[in-house]
């Protein structure tokens, strides 16, 4: 399992990470510490608040994980 952090900044953004999560083989979910969300699921992710860096859960190898986060760098929370 790893974890990192993510924030959108427009509609545009979540339906992007969303496609992205949909064309992993790994599950991968969205949320805060009490509320977690399939992060392949365009309603779920838009019941987050958007406002605030989203923590992202992976359940991936190293190598899954270094691909995703290279696919997922324009959204990762700095």
């Amino acid at each position: 399992m790893h974890q990192f952090y993510v924030r959108f900044h427009s509609f545009q953004d979540v339906q992007a990470f969303v496609n992205l999560a949909t064309a992993q083989k790994f599950p991968i979910t969205a949320g805060s510490e009490h509320y977690h969300v399939n992060a392949s699921s365009l309603m779920g992710m838009f019941s987050l608040n958007c406002s605030h860096p989203i923590a992202i859960t992976v359940h991936c190898s190293e190598e899954e994980l270094h691909s995703f986060l290279q696919a997922a760098d324009r959204f990762l929370a700095r």
